[in-house]
């Protein structure tokens, strides 16, 4: 911070994050979509990452890019134009940032990383506002146990894909 303010860079990024997810949301209300995150980077790439109750595909970025796209245009945002847009889904290898998405992901294997660097695998079987359960498989093929996992605990969670 500058004399208790933000940087300008800030205030502008903070700016075209709120306008853009101002924009998608409502691109997206009437349906199962739903944002996860808006970037900005510093040379005006601007990256947005949605998600769906039942997954995200090529032609829905698509749309949105463009209406976002004419979107940002219309707003004299950038006068000069100077901005890229990407519109895509988290991918597979990203943490899961919301609440959503772990309900979303009940079912598949993941991968916890836990705030003291441990990680737990196993199939993620519920999930509440307070912890996540997993069951894990046991070893030499004895089974499988539950472990509940708060999610004060927990660092980051991967969907693992399984093949």
């Amino acid at each position: 911070m500058v004399g208790g303010r933000l940087p300008p860079y800030f205030v502008e990024n903070m700016d075209i994050i709120s306008f853009v997810s101002e924009k998608v949301n409502g691109f997206i209300e009437a349906s199962s979509l739903f944002l996860v995150e808006v970037k900005v980077k510093p040379t005006n790439n601007i990256k947005v990452y949605i998600d769906g109750d039942e997954g995200v595909n090529i032609d829905t970025c698509i749309k949105i890019n463009r209406a976002l796209y004419n979107a940002i245009e219309e707003s004299g945002m950038f006068p000069e134009g100077d901005f890229s847009l990407e519109v895509s889904s988290p991918g597979v290898d990203t943490p899961l940032k919301m609440m959503r998405q772990y309900h979303k992901n009940i079912g598949r294997t993941v991968e916890i990383t836990l705030n003291d660097d441990t990680t737990q695998q196993g199939k993620m079987i519920a999930v509440s506002d307070e912890k996540v359960t997993l069951e894990k498989k046991l070893p030499k093929n004895k089974g499988t146990e539950t472990v509940e996992l708060p999610f004060d605990m927990i660092k980051s969670t991967v969907v693992q894909i399984v093949f």
